[in-house]
């Protein structure tokens, strides 16, 4: 995991790290407080977000909550779950390797695939090449044994998946994190899509903690929807 490039050009959105004192860094950090009290029974050490719709701006939050984790001085891994349009590769350019799909097909081992970023204490498990049966991948044993490894290897763990809406990927892994978040993009995504979304995560048997609401003015709020 001793994989550290040289300096690239900075991400221009990856806001936490290039400007961890502004305003929209402290609402990433204000969304890391809502997780970890989100349940005074079990820390919330891994977290799935996914989204109603596509276009949320969702790995862009993966990642700057995973920056605030990792500055908070916790070994934060960042997964690219989404199999199908891998985002995270583009955030994080220094996260080049077989990845999780090289990982669940036999390819490569978990040291190998996981890459250190410039942030100290952040490491990513890009998604690798776009196989042809995303689900079955991730519907897998070997998904579960990696998950469990990984839990056992990082402090903190975000899981980044496609929209809930289009297809079950993220109904598959939720399962097997502590908490799942869905994002909700303000004047984009409907209310009846996000009641729809939350159903399917509670379909799955996830534990929804909370959604965030994606504007201006990003913050994270309970569940809301129900009625």
């Amino acid at each position: 995991m001793s994989h550290r490039r040289q300096k690239t050009d900075e991400p221009q959105k990856l806001i936490a790290k290039i400007n961890p004192k502004s305003p929209h860094s402290e609402l990433f950090r204000s969304i890391r407080t809502n997780i970890e009290f989100s349940s005074v029974d079990k820390p919330m050490r891994s977290i799935l977000i996914t989204s109603s719709e596509p276009d949320s701006g969702k790995s862009l939050i993966c990642a700057n909550l995973a920056v605030v984790f990792a500055q908070q001085g916790k070994k934060t891994l960042l997964i690219d779950g989404d199999l199908r349009k891998p985002t995270v590769k583009k955030i994080f350019p220094e996260a080049v390797s077989h990845g999780l799909t090289g990982i669940l097909t036999n390819r490569v081992t978990i040291d190998e695939a996981i890459r250190e970023t410039e942030v100290e204490n952040l490491y990513v498990l890009p998604a690798g090449v776009v196989p042809p049966n995303p689900s079955e991948l991730l519907g897998s044993e070997k998904m579960k044994q990696v998950y469990a490894e990984l839990y056992e290897i990082f402090d903190q763990i975000i899981v980044d998946t496609p929209p809930i809406q289009l297809v079950v990927d993220a109904q598959l892994l939720c399962s097997l994190v502590d908490g799942s978040i869905l994002l909700v993009r303000s004047n984009h995504s409907s209310k009846e899509n996000s009641k729809k979304a939350l159903q399917k995560l509670q379909t799955a048997n996830a534990h929804v903690i909370g959604s965030i609401f994606n504007n201006n003015k990003m913050k994270m709020d309970g569940y809301y929807y129900a009625d």
